[in-house]
């Protein structure tokens, strides 16, 4: 069966990242400690140990160590190491629904929406969960207020990003049937056979549906149409809304394609958003990062691993090449 070259289903999703298993936090609170205590610092110890956790384990170890030492461990660490290889660390402990509500709460008043769509675009109805109640106890506002309020120069993209996570959506992942009814839905729109404008149409299929299944729309379209309905963004949506609306639409049907231009737009030019990068490694190595590495190397002819260490250096590009 043909399907448009954009789209690339997830048949396994990849981590870098896994749950170590035997998990001993004891010990790994004391090597911790150890590390961190008396003249100098062991940083390949703390990078052995907080690269290869996942972000859960982390915050168990971070208990141990203040039952053990009655000492906290990020502000240990904050004290022990510095520049770009702290921020990272400090990124690896933060708790990730935390981690993700301050990204967003970051965009948002900086007009980002690319790290929008990167955090509300690509996560599931317990993750986006988890990331709205660690905003609102951050914050002291609902992220959808937010939303509502910050975004006023583009009203419609802000309103289909609150839709986009607060919608119930669908758990069908494969009716072919309803598949093709909404691409035609989509086309119908697009050739000016609805009512609906095409991008309206979009807006409201996207939250309302699975992602396999908003996958397979896509490639029905493709399929009955012979062409890509990313042709139809580039060619109807309006002008404010077209850019952001391709970024969602590569988010949905091709989430390691995504994130790996993503990276390479962060690694690439002159300087490096190194935020970005960090943020881009801790969130996804413990989800797809093996994918995301394959895609990568497809698009520009070079490892991930070759494009962080030509672009990083020291503790900092030691830890970033463990997480991948």
């Amino acid at each position: 069966m043909h399907k448009p070259i954009s789209v690339v289903e997830y048949h396994t999703k990849i981590p870098t990242v896994s749950p170590a298993d035997p998990f001993m936090d004891n010990e790994d609170a004391k090597i911790l400690r150890k590390a961190m205590k008396g003249i100098g610092t062991d940083e390949e110890a703390i990078i052995d140990i907080l690269a290869k956790r996942t972000s859960y384990q982390m915050q168990i170890i971070r208990e141990t160590y203040k039952h053990s030492f009655d000492r906290d461990l990020v502000e240990d660490l904050k004290s022990e190491v510095s520049f770009r290889f702290k921020d990272v660390i400090m990124a690896l402990m933060t708790p990730m629904p935390l981690y993700m509500a301050q990204a967003l709460h970051k965009a948002l008043h900086g007009n980002k929406n690319n790290t929008l769509i990167e955090i509300l675009c690509t996560r599931d109805k317990m993750s986006i969960g988890n990331i709205k109640k660690a905003y609102l106890e951050e914050y002291g506002t609902e992220l959808t207020e937010d939303l509502n309020t910050t975004l006023q120069s583009s009203v419609k993209f802000g309103q289909f990003l609150i839709e986009m996570i607060t919608q119930e959506r669908s758990e069908v992942t494969d009716d072919l049937q309803v598949a093709k009814y909404l691409s035609q839905k989509l086309y119908d729109a697009g050739a000016g056979r609805s009512c609906t404008p095409v991008e309206d149409e979009m807006m409201a299929i996207l939250p309302r549906f699975s992602y396999p299944m908003l996958r397979l729309v896509f490639r029905e379209y493709f399929n009955i149409h012979d062409d890509e309905f990313q042709n139809v963004i580039d060619t109807q949506f309006p002008e404010e809304l077209r850019n952001d609306m391709k970024t969602v639409y590569l988010s949905i049907t091709s989430p390691p394609v995504f994130f790996a231009k993503e990276l390479h737009s962060a690694i690439a030019g002159a300087g490096t958003d190194d935020t970005k990068l960090i943020r881009l490694i801790v969130s996804r190595c413990e989800i797809d990062m093996g994918n995301i590495k394959e895609e990568y190397e497809k698009l520009y002819l070079e490892s991930l691993k070759d494009a962080i260490k030509g672009d990083t250096r020291g503790d900092y590009r030691k830890t970033l090449l463990a997480l991948i």
